[in-house]
């Protein structure tokens, strides 16, 4: 394989060292989706799991057989053998063969404290273990990677030993050395000076595998490769154990954009987002939505005087253009917001706002006092959006809620039911509701679609499918104001409103509102490509 100095292999670890972080689990099926996922994206190497230490990890490697990867090499990893006398008849070693897979990881102790204190070896002894398991697997047929535990610890507490720890891979028949640095504890400095010693010394591909316990696991994967690392392993989104691993989707821009360097086999990089966005969605977690690169709010832009120079020249406030990532630039509105935010939130729309039109300085006043109030517009568009048609005049709400009451029923010896009653005009017309439901905001859901369904059949469709509420001002307490997020969607389309009130129920009720009229809007009324100039 060539390994020029431009070139970097990718390693994938998410589907076993990620799967070792709180509250990460992953089903076999699960495992087989993220594995075809990473080969369509152009991962070198995926390491499926450790096949004797569960039944879930030797399913999987079953399984994985069946899958018809394009790029990537399936690996399976474990720990060389327990004894120098067992070798040939390690339950793990065998284990690891029997996965079949064309590559296997194992790793070994380099640091002299844990040979020593946890192993119970002399060094002699610990060197003979990693050279009899790595030759064996070798002599089996296979390519093995050694990875080196604790091995930044270890070198730097006996370089000696570490050192010699690493020869007795390569003398087994290690075609990869892995650096790992277990702990997460180091620093980029210490990480290029090993790599570049250790390069020298062994003559061998170096990879290099970082915990990301002191917040540098991807500027130490970085600094090894500047160091002349060529193989870098890591996971989706950064999880694992502890802090997590190297997080390749930043890794991995950082490398091809800012480093000019190329990886064996990625080429569309724009896939990056929908990729890290999958595995969240397998994960069952959501998006971390300040991630770099990735993240929803990674080129999301609120403060006015920013916005007005983005609009000129993007690339004043931006480290990369959005879309090489598969990511796009996004404009908050708020109460930092100036005209530039509104009127880049007004194209965003297709709506052309005139340059001499004070309606626009209407609009900024009428945000920033909402914003006051409590209000906020990042994650409800359909809200602002609504703001926006209604002062410039395209806009009127569809119905008006002129009475809500909301009954709370609570007891130990049947099921709580809780139930909305609504007085709803519409046009001429004023139905009076009422809707049990789960809850208050259930039943207010409830209630409002029952009353406007004879009316608008459309709103059928609609359904809630996120909740949130913030308590704004906690130091008053239980009349504190709260704020209440609402996301709804159609099946094809979501949107999110937003509503402010001292009471849970009025603020969830605006909220609802705001969700159905602005539905309503989009698929009842033509929006004005334009609004009328309003001279100065």
């Amino acid at each position: 394989m060539n390994l020029t100095n431009k070139t970097i292999e990718l390693y994938d670890t998410t589907l076993r060292d990620g799967t070792q972080g709180e509250h990460i689990n992953l089903s076999v099926q699960d495992k087989l989706l993220i594995a075809e996922k990473l080969d369509d994206f152009g991962v070198d190497y995926i390491e499926g799991g450790w096949p004797s230490s569960n039944p879930k990890d030797e399913e999987f490697f079953i399984k994985a057989r069946l899958l018809k990867l394009g790029c990537a090499k399936l690996c399976a990893f474990g720990s060389t053998a327990r004894s120098v006398a067992t070798v040939e008849s390690d339950p793990n070693l065998l284990g690891l063969l029997g996965s079949e897979t064309p590559v296997i990881t194992i790793f070994g102790k380099t640091w002299k404290a844990h040979s020593v204190k946890s192993l119970g070896i002399s060094d002699e002894e610990n060197a003979e273990l990693i050279y009899r398991s790595v030759a064996f697997l070798k002599g089996e047929g296979r390519e093995v990677f050694f990875d080196a535990e604790h091995f930044f610890d270890g070198y730097r507490d006996n370089p000696e030993f570490a050192l010699k720890m690493l020869r007795s891979a390569v003398e087994g028949g290690a075609s990869r050395l892995v650096l790992c640095d277990t702990n997460g504890g180091s620093l980029p400095h210490q990480v290029t000076e090993t790599v570049a010693h250790v390069l020298e010394v062994t003559g061998v591909p170096i990879g290099i595998h970082s915990h990301n316990d002191g917040d540098l696991a991807v500027a130490n994967s970085i600094a090894a490769v500047m160091a002349g690392a060529t193989h870098i392993q890591g996971t989706i989104n950064g999880i694992g154990e502890r802090c997590g691993n190297t997080n390749l989707i930043s890794v991995i821009p950082n490398i091809m954009l800012k480093l000019q360097r190329s990886f064996l086999h990625v080429e569309l990089l724009d896939q990056l987002t929908s990729l890290s966005k999958f595995v969240y969605e397998i994960l069952n977690m959501p998006s971390n939505t300040r991630a770099p690169f990735v993240g929803k709010s990674a080129f999301a832009h609120k403060g006015g005087i920013h916005v007005s120079a983005v609009m000129k020249e993007s690339s004043l406030y931006e480290h990369i253009d959005p879309t090489l990532v598969g990511n796009r630039q996004r404009v908050l509105i708020s109460e930092l917001a100036g005209q530039s935010n509104i009127r880049y939130k007004a194209q965003e729309l297709g709506i052309i706002i005139p340059v001499k039109s004070d309606i626009i300085k209407k609009i900024v006043h009428n945000i920033k006092e909402l914003e006051h109030d409590g209000y906020q517009f990042d994650g409800a568009d359909a809200s602002f959006t609504l703001i926006l048609q209604r002062e410039m005049g395209s806009f009127s709400p569809f119905f008006q809620v002129l009475e809500s009451k909301v009954h709370i029923e609570s007891s130990i010896n049947t099921k709580n039911v809780d139930q909305a009653v609504l007085k709803v005009k519409v046009g001429e017309e004023v139905e009076h509701i009422a809707a049990d439901g789960d809850g208050p905001v259930n039943a207010l859901d409830k209630a409002l679609r029952k009353a406007l369904i004879h009316f608008y059949p459309e709103i059928k469709s609609i359904k809630l499918i996120d909740y949130k509420v913030r308590v704004l001002e906690e130091k008053r307490g239980t009349s504190a104001k709260v704020r209440v997020l609402i996301v709804s969607s159609n099946g094809k389309n979501t949107w999110g409103t937003v509503g402010v009130s001292t009471n849970i129920i009025e603020a969830s009720l605006q909220a609802l509102q705001d969700s159905m009229n602005y539905y309503l809007f989009t698929v009842k009324a033509a929006i004005p490509r334009v609004i009328p100039s309003i001279q100065k």
